[in-house]
């Protein structure tokens, strides 16, 4: 068997004390939500059932996702249907603005599938977006939670162009396990990605990576050594949860002690923050990761 697959072991039985999750609750939470529910709002807090949802909307944070809900890629890990995609829907940016400007965001994070079958991969939408959340919205400041746009960066510099507070590549997992969890993505394009970002002057660039896919405890220190040579300012750590039965299973709940070890790390490695525990998702707290 390569090394480069994640065997099929059964995953350990029933879920942690430390994964259970509290309801949301409180004021600005059930403002928002009716919102949501009656303007019919997407946001991914809500279809990706986020544990953090009450915490992030009672601190005004929300993240949205556009070019549809259907990826052209099939990532191992990753709940999001895979196949053909629907046409751009260039009316997006504005009802997307119009969604953040309703639900009165301060700190709005944009993500997308990924659209290898668009020419310009999407990246054109993306700018559009950008610049009509900050039309509508002009207070609001924003995450653009990027693809790697095959590494092209042409499409990479008008993410840079339009100048989002942060702008984030996830990493997703540690570079062994990254041919089984990201099938169609690469580990150094995804560094190179984030060094180019950098480079062009990206004022705060962010990463991510979960854990309990198999990696070993030298191989996620490993990915923070790289990120950081990269010069990437912020990183999220939390635990991979399986979607479905169809996806790769969870082979190890890390425990909040062994997430505390990686913040730490992280810290001494000079990060600006270290987003680290099982709950933690991209987004968690990404209000603070401007500064």
């Amino acid at each position: 068997m390569s090394v480069e697959t994640i065997e099929k072991a059964a995953p350990p039985k029933g879920k942690p004390k430390w994964l259970r999750v509290k309801l949301p609750t409180g004021k600005k939470y059930t403002e928002l939500r009716g919102l949501v529910d009656k303007y019919k709002l997407h946001t991914i807090c809500t279809s990706g059932s986020c544990p953090n949802m009450g915490e992030c909307w009672g601190e005004g944070t929300a993240t949205f996702m556009i070019l549809g809900n259907v990826c052209t890629r099939s990532c191992g890990f990753c709940g999001v249907k895979t196949g053909r995609p629907e046409t751009v829907d260039w009316e997006e940016p504005e009802k997307v603005a119009r969604s953040i400007n309703l639900m009165k965001i301060k700190h709005a994070v944009i993500t997308s599938v990924d659209r290898d079958d668009l020419k310009d991969m999407g990246s054109i939408i993306w700018a559009e977006t950008v610049k009509a959340i900050r039309r509508m919205n002009p207070e609001t400041t924003l995450e653009t939670l990027i693809p790697d746009f095959q590494g092209v960066e042409r499409n990479i510099d008008r993410i840079v162009e339009v100048s989002p507070e942060v702008v984030s590549h996830n990493m997703e997992t540690v570079r062994r396990l990254t041919r089984e969890v990201r099938i169609q993505a690469k580990y150094d394009r995804s560094l190179a990605v984030l060094k180019y970002l950098k480079d062009q002057g990206v004022n705060r660039t962010k990463s991510g990576i979960m854990l309990g896919l198999g990696e070993t405890e030298d191989e996620v220190i490993q990915t923070l050594h790289d990120l950081r040579a990269h010069d990437v300012d912020v990183v999220t750590i939390g635990q991979y949860l399986q979607p479905s039965k169809k996806h790769l299973p969870v082979k190890q709940f890390i425990t909040p002690d062994q997430f505390k070890k990686y913040e730490e790390i992280g810290l001494n490695l000079g990060f600006r923050h270290v987003e680290s525990g099982a709950l933690v998702r991209s987004s968690y707290k990404a209000h603070k990761h401007i500064n």
